[in-house]
């Protein structure tokens, strides 16, 4: 009889929680299409920013090509598209962490959100870090070892897929901090472990480094350092979140 009972209201609770999913995930898709809306007008403007690292670093007569027919319509949505998902983040983040925050523990919410706001400001610091210092590298490096008698004439489509893959690698991976905070603060290691690994993780990055990025020396080294820095940033915030051994030992006392 009592688990009877207890059927209907474990069955309003799943329905009301489905309902509250629903309602973040239609805000966050709103978010998402409203900063889009804003950015539509100004997609052929916005294509024209991103394809200036590469136009700046071109020989004398080399060009941006639309290889496909309607290429230079998609490509511009594409990237609007792109840019309002990646803008519209902290929202679409800030309705997943709403949804989620009444299961959490007093402890948890307060690590929670500093995690959030900081994943969100180091992903956007790894895209700016990828625009103004690894691409135009990049390009200047390819057009120097461009062989004589080949004009470097870069499809559209090819080059915003190419820059998507470098923003999204150096976004991800300025996600260290976080992701070292996170382990520690699940207690899955410690932060003298994570000082001990550091030749491992070393080795790592520059391996995820040459599978993330393009087949090319300077990003590759542009991306693993950066790693290996965070590292020692997610280290040093490990260390602020974990509790002493000395808090354990007097409070059981």
């Amino acid at each position: 009889m009592s688990a009877a009972e207890q059927e209907p209201g474990e069955e309003a609770s799943f329905f009301s929680h489905l309902i509250e999913l629903r309602a973040r995930l239609l805000k966050a898709i709103l978010a998402v299409t409203a900063v889009l809306l804003c950015l539509l007008p100004f997609a052929n403007k916005l294509y024209a920013w991103l394809a200036e690292p590469l136009l700046r670093n071109l020989p004398a007569g080399g060009q941006l090509v639309a290889i496909e027919v309607a290429s230079p319509f998609f490509t511009p949505l594409k990237l609007a598209f792109c840019t309002a998902l990646v803008l519209a983040m902290p929202v679409v983040l800030y309705q997943l962490w709403a949804f989620v925050a009444p299961g959490l523990y007093r402890h948890e919410k307060r690590l929670g959100m500093p995690l959030l706001v900081s994943s969100v400001i180091l992903f956007y610091l790894g895209c700016a870090f990828a625009y103004f210092l690894v691409l135009p590298m990049v390009f200047s490096f390819l057009a120097k070892i461009t062989p004589e008698g080949v004009a470097m004439m870069t499809d559209i489509g090819k080059y915003l897929d190419f820059v998507l893959v470098i923003f999204f690698a150096f976004g991800l991976c300025f996600e260290v901090p976080v992701a070292v905070v996170i382990l520690v603060a699940l207690g899955w290691v410690t932060p003298k472990q994570l000082t001990e690994s550091r030749g491992y993780v070393v080795v790592g990055a520059f391996v995820i480094a040459a599978i993330l990025t393009p087949p090319d020396v300077i990003s590759q080294v542009m991306l693993a350092i950066p790693m290996c820095l965070l590292y020692e940033v997610g280290i040093i915030a490990a260390r602020m979140v974990s509790k002493p051994p000395a808090d354990s030992t007097s409070s059981n006392s």
